[in-house]
């Protein structure tokens, strides 16, 4: 059930002279190919309500790759729960959070 996070994404050739100058200078490289940025849709109360959410409460040593691959299998999926929860890095979440694990990882895809 591989899905990437990049899916359905534009990709742009940014040859801005300033970023050149600072990234790739002294590098050969003229331009580099980026992703779009996302638009970011959160579900619904209802669609939160279709989900099971398993609650796991944050500590110090907690990595969101780890929470999905203890329930998805799969540590790529990292950023589901992330989206999920509203915080796109570790960083945004403090010892002592509840973190939401929407379950089942196919439908929560859905919903993205």
């Amino acid at each position: 059930m591989a899905y990437s996070r990049y899916s359905n994404r534009g990709v742009f050739r940014n040859s801005n002279s300033k970023y050149r100058s600072a990234f790739f200078e002294n590098r050969a490289v003229k331009s580099i190919e980026q992703y779009e940025s996302p638009e970011i849709n959160y579900p619904s109360q209802e669609e939160i309500d279709s989900l099971t959410n398993i609650s796991v409460v944050w500590d110090s040593s907690s990595k969101l790759y780890n929470l999905a691959y203890d329930h998805y299998g799969d540590a790529s999926y990292w950023w589901v729960i992330a989206w999920y929860n509203r915080k796109p890095t570790e960083a945004h979440f403090e010892v002592g959070d509840t973190v939401y694990v929407p379950m089942p990882l196919s439908r929560a895809m859905e919903l993205f």
